[in-house]
C-alpha cells in the first residue's frame, strides 16, 4: 500500500512538472566594437613618439553585455548581447590605431615597448550606453595626456570627451549600431584634442 502512494505521488509530480511553461532558447550573440579611422594620414614627421598606456573601465564596464537604459532608468547589461572584448580593451585598440593613422606623432606604441616616449596618454572609459526611450547612444572618454620631463611630467591634457548620437530604432541591432557610431565620434573628439595639446 506504501508502494502505491509512493508510485501515485511520483506520476502527480511528473504530471505537474509537465505543465510548467516551456522557456524559449535564446542565443547568446556576440557583437565587435572597432572604431576605425575613414582616412590614414602618413606618420608625422616630427619624431615624436606616443605610449597609450591600458585604457581603465568606468564603473559598470568591466562586463561584456551590450548597456541601455530601461523604461525605469536602470541599466540594463545584458547577457545575451554581449561585445566580443571587454569594451575598454577594444577602445583601447581603436584609440591607438586611431591615433596612429591621424598622423600626429611618428609612433604611437602600447605598453611594454622598450622606447621612451614624448608623450604618455591615459584613458578610461567611463560610458557606452543606449537610450532607447531618449533615442541616444552616448560613449565618453577621460583623457589624461603627460608630457614626461625628467622625474617628472607636464600635464598637457586632462579632460573628459563625450559624444552622443541618434539611434536608428530601438532593438539591439539598432543599439549596438548606435554605440559603434558614438565609439567613433568619441574617438574623433580625443583626435582633436590631443592634436591641439601637442602642437
Amino acid at each position: 500500500m506504501k508502494r502505491r502512494s509512493l508510485l501515485g505521488f511520483g506520476s502527480m509530480l511528473l504530471a505537474s512538472c509537465s505543465v510548467l511553461p516551456a522557456r524559449e532558447y535564446q542565443q547568446r550573440r556576440d557583437w565587435s566594437l572597432t572604431p576605425r579611422r575613414a582616412s590614414v594620414a602618413p606618420p608625422g614627421k616630427n619624431g615624436r613618439l606616443l605610449l597609450i598606456r591600458t585604457m581603465s573601465a568606468g564603473p559598470g564596464l568591466e562586463a561584456r553585455g551590450v548597456q541601455w537604459l530601461l523604461k525605469d532608468g536602470s541599466l540594463n547589461t545584458d547577457y545575451y548581447e554581449q561585445w566580443t572584448a571587454l569594451p575598454a580593451q577594444a577602445m583601447e585598440e581603436g584609440l591607438r590605431h586611431w591615433l596612429s593613422d591621424a598622423g600626429l606623432f611618428a609612433g604611437v606604441v602600447a605598453p611594454g615597448s622598450r622606447v621612451v616616449a614624448d608623450f604618455v596618454l591615459e584613458s578610461e572609459l567611463t560610458a557606452l550606453v543606449a537610450d532607447p526611450q531618449a533615442g541616444t547612444a552616448r560613449a565618453s572618454l577621460s583623457l589624461v595626456l603627460l608630457e614626461p620631463k625628467g622625474d617628472k611630467s607636464r600635464v598637457r591634457l586632462q579632460r573628459t570627451e563625450t559624444a552622443e548620437v541618434r539611434l536608428g530604432g530601438t532593438g539591439v541591432e539598432a543599439i549596438v549600431a548606435g554605440l559603434r557610431e558614438a565609439a567613433v565620434a568619441v574617438l574623433g573628439q580625443a583626435e582633436a584634442s590631443v592634436g591641439s595639446a601637442v602642437r
